[in-house]
This record gives C-alpha cells, structure tokens and sequence, in this order.
C-alpha cells in the first residue's frame, strides 16, 4: 500500500466545455460536490495518460453542472480536448477525518473478518445506497456488508490493517 504522502484520490472528471469562454464542465465525486474545489493542487490525468498539476482552479455550481476556469484555459478547443480528464488530489491533502469517520480509500485494502475470527478477504472498495454505504469484501467471493459501525462494523483498526466485522460467512 502507497503511503498517504503518495496515494492519489480520484475526485471526478472533466465532462467537456462549458460555452465558449473556456469554462469547463466538470463532474465531483465530493459530497458536496462544489467541495471539489477546496482540495488542490489537482492532479490532472488525461485518457491518454498524461500527468500534470494544475492550482488556482475556480468554480461555482450552476445547478444542473459544474463549472470551472482553469487558469489560462480560455479556449473551447483546448477544453474539449481535456474531455475525460481525470482529477485527482494527493491523500495527504484532506483533512483528517473526525472520530469514528473514515475515508473510504483509506479502508480499501484492510484485512476483513467476522467477530468469530473467520477471515473473509479484504475491503475491495464501499458505494452508498441512499440508505447506507456498503462495503465489498473480496476474498473467496465477494461479500457485501452494509457498513454501518456497531451493528455489523464492529471496529476498524488502521494499525492491525483490520476491519471486524458481525457477519455470517456463508451469507
């Protein structure tokens, strides 16, 4: 596993261009997703793989999208070439999460198993429902288990790389 310093987090997308001006429609994994712009310098990779940073992006939401100005991207060609831009920030730019909270690419990878000790795999990756978010589990199947801390979380631990969880290994 990379350490925080070295891990990047995927926060969204360029969608392509907004008008003429050289704005840019963007779509944000944050929660809001108008907190994209909080976290930078972005790291910018295009679908071919190219890397570069980029600060000082600005944005605002204009209800059905994201729109954004790159510093010195003026010219709708130049953004429509940026479609499929993906954006990340370094792990090490947000902020630590409160007690009890926890960003999910930090629980990816850990060690999953039951209270009774039965290892299970190990945390593939989570996604909400609307409801609860859930955690999958990837070991001689895959499982998912609704991460909710108590009922079936029962605890994470970052130095044992280890999530305990109240889950019958058969379901």
């Amino acid at each position: 596993m990379k350490k925080d310093s070295e891990r990047r987090i995927l926060l969204g997308r360029v969608a392509g261009a907004f008008g003429v001006r050289g704005e840019l429609k963007l779509e944000s994994w944050t929660e809001p997703r108008s907190a994209i712009f909080k976290y930078q310098p972005w790291i910018l990779r295009t679908p071919a793989g190219q890397e570069s940073e980029i600060s000082g992006v600005r944005g605002r939401d204009s209800g059905k999208h994201l729109v954004a100005t790159f510093p010195d991207v003026t010219d709708r060609d130049v953004v429509e070439s940026m479609r499929g831009t993906e954006i990340y920030i370094a792990r090490s730019a947000l902020p630590p999460p409160n007690p009890d909270e926890y960003y999910w690419v930090d629980l990816e990878g850990l060690d999953v198993q039951t209270v009774d000790g039965v290892k299970l795999g190990q945390a593939s990756h989570l996604f909400s429902t609307g409801s609860n978010d859930v955690l999958v589990v990837r070991g001689d199947r895959e499982r998912m288990v609704p991460f909710v801390m108590g009922d079936f979380v029962k605890s994470v631990d970052f130095d044992a790389n280890l999530i305990v969880v109240d889950w019958d290994p058969e379901f």
